[in-house]
């Protein structure tokens, strides 16, 4: 079966969230989470309690890539200073993993952060594409909203290092940063020729995930089990909004 891809069709991919921290844990949560019929998966390994040991790690990543067919699969390990959980890794530590991944598995996407650093992100890059996968270049700030600039910058510096898709990832103040997100995402997709990712957080921003599509989002994270981020809805939530707001807009 053929994985989906983000970007591809006019609806954003519906993504939901592995945050298991053992093997038990993460089978169960896909067991919860494959009837609702997510179009892609992310495993944010940084939950994982085994994630210092690679061959642990790819060995998961394995597990998870067979069972569940058809889904397109996103590896993840989110840094605390962008709201990940802590770990003992260091930003090479987790580049090496992520680099196993693309080299031992079949995920077809690496999350890598730009705070990591032009030279780790190129080393990065250059071995997912030797074996076909795709790096998300990702930005998170959990305190605030940034200027409209600021963001269509990150979109920006994705392009630049010749990375694949280009996520960002906000807290508003109130509704007027989540209209200031909206805004550079539909920028962005003027600018920019990689699929993007965005989403306002928290309860202000939870609507930025039923309509970023509109804005050139391509994917929308949605809790399958568990969350990963505040403000994310429930999975059967938010494909029905997001047929309503397609169906709305091919009326028009």
């Amino acid at each position: 079966m053929k994985r989906k891809s983000i970007g591809e069709g006019a609806a954003p991919l519906v993504c939901t969230p592995l945050v298991g921290a053992t093997e038990e844990a993460l089978l169960a949560e896909l067991a919860a989470v494959l009837p609702k019929a997510p179009d892609a998966i992310e495993w944010r390994a940084d939950f994982f309690s085994a994630l210092a040991d690679p061959k642990v790690v790819v060995a998961m990543a394995s597990k998870i890539e067979a069972a569940a067919p058809g889904c397109a699969l996103i590896f993840t390990i989110r840094s605390r200073r962008e709201g990940g959980q802590p770990t003992a890794l260091s930003d090479i530590d987790a580049i090496e993993i992520d680099e196993a991944i693309c080299r031992e598995t079949g995920f077809g996407y690496v999350d890598c952060e730009l705070s990591a650093g032009a030279e780790s992100i190129l080393s990065l890059r250059d071995v997912a594409h030797a074996h076909e996968a795709k790096i998300i270049a990702s930005y998170h700030n959990f305190e605030r909203t940034p200027e409209r600039e600021f963001l269509v910058g990150k979109f920006l510096e994705a392009e630049r290092l010749g990375l694949d898709v280009a996520k960002v990832a906000v807290m508003p103040k109130g509704m007027d940063d989540v209209l200031e997100l909206l805004a550079a995402t539909l920028e962005g997709k003027k600018l920019v020729a990689l699929p993007l990712i965005t989403m306002s957080m928290g309860g202000y921003g939870a609507i930025s995930r039923l309509v970023g599509g509109a804005f050139g989002s391509s994917l929308s994270f949605a809790v399958g089990r568990n969350a990963s981020a505040p403000g994310q809805v429930p999975i059967e939530d938010l494909k029905t909004a997001l047929a309503i707001v397609e169906r709305s807009r091919r009326a028009s």
